[in-house]
């Protein structure tokens, strides 16, 4: 498969997809009709912060499977349009943690310590010796705007000069925070407390000019230091604030438009340093993210999870051999179900029971999905299901119990529509032979893969037999079939495992018989 890479990575990465087996071509200057060109044909296409993957450059990529971010920072990437396009999105996160973090470390000690003016002075024949008082770091506040991944390596690496240390995150809990030094405090209080201000929030409509005049006002005579993302601190207002000696100063390394301008009055304040977006630029970043990207690339490709997926069920690389059975078993229930409802599904329960109940399923659950949509023929996939879910209005929700009767483990996948509901059960044989067990309370036993018949039909002599004579004459083999029924006398179900389709004429043939209440055909996986 073709993997297109648009801006650079290192080699090693572009290695591993190659040693996979696929193509890799990269397009590092194309822009415009060029670039759809180049991405038309290609599965996976993979980025850092230079291409703008819009909702246009995806509908070029029919054949597309993943975005891969070489980076964390993904807010060049229409998510939206990638998940209603069942395209995953996933980042590298953790492979540039250390150099963010080392970096953003390495500009609080540059701002408190005035090392670039004293530098460039000194350069310059001038010995700037007394006008510069630093300012020490052991024992001043440290506050983090963003307690993810970097935001803590920070905390770790500047906890043992002494810091105090307040954390400002609304997604953390107090306890994750005080397990690393840092007590949880509201915005407010963290601007008010600190000495030091390091920035690591993603950019986002509730992020962008997080930091304005109001907030720098707040923060003193301190220092603000942003390696995260641009836009989060309003730059007018940032150079405002050290060039009128509100602040002590700031170190900025990301800015809202790149390369910065050359007017911008960050460059014109003495106290402001400045860096090339320089955080992620080490050789073992680079490598890193390189890596994890085209692994999870691969992992894509293949059907798998990915580990950084953002818009798409993920699950660590540990659990997927004891879940990866039931994918198919979830996605076959779903497909069997939707078809023997036979009209608008407005609600999907999917209930897992036994073994299963312990394990990560949002992965199964989106299966589920997939394979209830499918035989509508909306264009779905794992990725986009809970997606088409909520747009539609379908009601989806999930039960867990750790017994289940007769079974090691049971998935069941219930749709609805008014008073109507059809289940379908499934469940693995001897821990790798997989089944469909129990068809609408019907228990029966059937292979979930080529092509199944069922039939609805009264429980009298002769019946069955009719029902093979009829696919015997089409020329229909049964290669396995099994019986079940409420009552003797009553309705019965039967479930025909078949070597070949079943054509609207033949199954004509068969309701035509009185004693045939109706039937249904169902293409399960492995059907060419």
């Amino acid at each position: 498969m073709k993997v297109l890479v648009t801006d650079p990575i290192a080699e090693p990465g572009l290695t591993r997809l190659r040693e996979a087996g696929h193509t890799v071509e990269t397009a590092y200057d194309a822009e415009g009709d060029t670039l759809l060109e180049a991405i038309a044909d290609a599965s996976a296409l993979v980025v850092r912060s230079g291409t703008e993957v819009t909702a246009e450059l995806l509908d070029a990529a029919p054949d597309l499977a993943i975005v891969g971010r070489a980076g964390i920072g993904v807010d060049n990437i229409d998510i939206d349009a990638a998940t209603e396009r069942g395209v995953i999105v996933a980042n590298a996160p953790e492979g540039n943690v250390r150099a963010a973090a080392e970096h953003t470390v390495a500009m609080t000690f540059a701002a408190a310590r005035s090392i670039p003016q004293a530098h460039a002075r000194l350069k310059a024949g001038e010995w700037a010796k007394g006008d510069y008082l630093g300012t020490e770091l052991d024992g001043a506040t440290l506050g983090i705007v963003g307690f993810g991944r970097v935001g803590q390596e920070v905390a770790k690496k500047l906890d043992s000069l002494g810091m105090e240390l307040v954390a400002y995150d609304p997604y953390i809990s107090e306890e994750r925070a005080a397990n690393l030094g840092a007590e949880l405090v509201e915005l407010d209080d963290c601007l008010a407390r600190a000495d030091v201000l390091t920035m690591h929030t993603p950019l986002t409509p509730e992020t962008e000019d997080l930091i304005g005049e109001e907030e720098l006002n707040r923060l003193g005579d301190g220092y603000l230091v942003n390696c995260a993302r641009g836009g989060v601190v309003d730059e007018r207002a940032l150079a405002a604030a050290v060039d009128d000696g509100t602040l002590a100063g700031a170190a900025i390394d990301v800015f809202a438009d790149e390369p910065l301008d050359e007017d911008s009055p960050l460059l014109r304040v003495d106290d402001v340093i400045v860096t090339p977006h320089l955080g992620a630029s080490t050789h073992a970043a680079q490598k890193n993210v390189a890596t994890d990207i085209a692994d999870q690339v691969l992992s894509a490709i293949r059907g798998e999870p990915v580990m950084n997926a953002l818009n798409a069920p993920s699950m660590d690389a540990s659990a997927f051999p004891r879940v990866e059975p039931y994918l198919d078993i979830a996605s076959t229930a779903g497909k069997i179900a939707t078809q023997l409802l036979d009209g608008r599904v407005e609600g999907v329960e999917i209930t897992y029971a036994g073994d299963i109940a312990g394990e990560e399923i949002d992965l199964v659950t989106a299966s589920a999905l997939q394979g209830v949509f499918e035989p509508l023929e909306w264009q779905v996939n794992a990725v986009n299901a809970p997606r088409i879910a909520e747009e539609r209005g379908i009601d989806v929700t999930e039960s867990k119990t750790h017994t289940a009767a007769d079974f090691q483990s049971l998935v069941t996948v219930t749709v609805q529509n008014g008073g109507t509901e059809i289940g379908v059960c499934g469940t693995l044989f001897a821990g790798e032979d997989p089944r469909i067990v129990r068809i609408d309370g019907f228990r029966v036993d059937a292979i979930p893969s080529g092509h199944m018949l069922v039939a609805r039909n009264e429980d009298t002599p002769g019946l069955i037999g009719f029902i093979g004579t009829v696919l015997g004459d089409a020329d229909v083999n049964i290669a396995g079939m099994f019986n079940a029924r409420e009552t003797i006398g009553g309705e019965a179900l039967s479930v025909y495992n078949l070597d070949e389709p079943v054509t609207d004429e033949l199954r004509d043939r068969l309701e035509a018989d009185e004693r045939v209440i109706d039937t249904t055909y169902i293409a399960l996986n492995g059907t060419e």
